[in-house]
């Protein structure tokens, strides 16, 4: 166990050596953060031996927890049987292999062939590449633009980068310039008081009109999350995706979902799409494929463009040197095996779920809370200054800033996103643990509520 002066060199080693991902880094070298030394279950401990309910799953990621032992045993067996080896050459590996068939017997019907990544970064890049191919093998190379939605999250390089819609990530690249974007279905932000189904088909119809100005013939694809989650856990109205999959259908155009959080359970089914009736071409899936115990990634590529690359010879000039590692493919078949035989996932739906969302919505009436909303093991809660004009409780965000820094302190992982509080436990916390969840999270809205003022 670290004693405190352990803790005192690791942040002084952390602050001078060590550049974190989005991240104040000058604020951050001088006043340093939290050094996490041990998980148990679903919660951290940092080397102070504070102890904290982690109430976003790592990063999405960790949905059955950090004592998963099969995961762990699957790790270190093949550690010991082929630590690496490639997937070039005509090579391949007997966890990629087996993994592969794992999930495509986990997938929509249309999926039966899978390419590996590391992450959902680069499982983006990848879709890009992959629309690309499948185009220009159809004689089509002039359809090369993607749209994409404000406030999304696809990764952080400079083609996924491209695809997110996050202004402060476009503000510090230049992002590439066939990628375009149309509003978010974030009701509560910007539908004021219209009807939320009127509104979810009209910024649906977005996409419609974006195509037009584009030319259809140009235009490859739709990427978007089930959930926008990084975007703050955006619950699109009921309307929204029907009228999307019809857009995508009648337009000649590609959907592309994005399921690096709400696949594998997350929404209450295997993925989003699913809880959604959607059908998409291409579906990215990372974080959670190992628990997040080992960086895999990659793209379940629907029949319709596999059947196209593998119409011609030629090569897919892509890949990753760690592209079907075989200690990540282990990993991820435990991972499967675990949901698969303890009913993780629909035990979580019917049970768990529920619950969390019932829990969630007792703060509703909080007199800073404007919005809560939630899908599955995913929340969020919107704090407000007023309830009516929705008028926030300080600029900048720094409201819920605060909020997050008074639950993070009591106890409670959240993290915040705007104005929202956002939430995504592991599956498998107990019905305790999500009560405990909730009440750490309304003590830091009242003392939120008191340093703000509001009465």
């Amino acid at each position: 166990m670290n004693t405190k002066t352990d803790t005192t060199r690791l942040r002084q080693l952390d602050q001078a050596h060590h550049l974190h991902p989005f991240t104040n880094l000058r604020n951050y070298s001088k006043e340093g953060g939290r050094i996490v030394s041990r998980a148990e279950h679903v919660y951290i401990y940092d080397s102070d031996g504070n102890k904290m309910l982690d109430g976003m799953s790592g990063l999405w990621c960790c949905n059955l927890g950090y004592s998963q032992f099969r995961i762990k045993e699957a790790i270190f067996l093949q550690l010991q049987e082929l630590p690496f080896y490639n997937n070039f050459f005509r090579c391949s590996n007997e966890p990629a292999v087996e993994l592969a068939r794992a999930l495509v017997d986990v997938t929509p019907a249309q999926f039966n062939r899978v390419f590996f990544t590391n992450s959902g970064s680069e499982a983006n890049d990848t879709n890009l590449r992959l629309v690309q191919r499948y185009y220009d093998l159809l004689g089509k190379p002039e359809k090369h633009f993607i749209i994409s939605r404000k406030n999304a999250y696809h990764g952080s390089t400079i083609a996924s980068s491209s695809l997110s819609g996050m202004s402060a990530m476009h503000k510090q690249t230049q992002g590439l310039n066939y990628v375009h974007h149309i509003n978010q279905p974030h009701w509560f932000e910007e539908g004021a008081d219209e009807n939320p189904n009127d509104f979810g088909i009209r910024i649906a119809r977005e996409l419609e009109h974006k195509i037009d100005e584009l030319g259809e013939k140009y235009v490859a694809a739709f990427i978007a999350e089930p959930v926008q989650g990084a975007g703050g856990v955006i619950i699109p109205p009921d309307s929204y995706w029907p009228e999307i999959k019809r857009i995508c259908r009648e337009r000649d155009i590609l959907l592309i979902m994005d399921e690096v959080i709400c696949g594998f359970g997350r929404t209450g089914n295997w993925f989003g799409c699913q809880t959604y009736d959607l059908e998409p071409d291409l579906m990215t899936f990372a974080k959670a494929v190992t628990n997040g115990y080992f960086p895999l990634g990659g793209v379940m590529v629907g029949d319709k463009v596999a059947d196209v690359l593998l119409s011609q010879d030629g090569e897919f000039a892509h890949g990753m040197t760690y592209s079907g590692h075989p200690v990540g493919c282990a990993a991820g078949i435990a991972t499967l095996q675990v949901l698969q035989d303890k009913n993780i996932i629909e035990s979580t739906a019917t049970e768990l779920a529920p619950y969390f969302q019932e829990r969630l919505q007792t703060l509703q009436g909080h007199r800073i809370v404007g919005e809560v909303r939630g899908l599955g093991m995913l929340g969020a809660v919107e704090l407000v200054r007023d309830k009516h004009s929705r008028e926030r409780l300080a600029p900048d965000a720094a409201g819920a800033i605060y909020c997050r820094n008074q639950a993070n302190q009591g106890g409670l992982m959240m993290r915040q996103t705007g104005d929202a509080m956002i939430t995504a436990p592991p599956l498998v916390c107990s019905r305790e643990e999500i009560d405990a969840l909730v009440d750490m999270l309304g003590k830091a809205l009242d003392q939120t509520a008191e340093e703000y003022g509001v009465t």
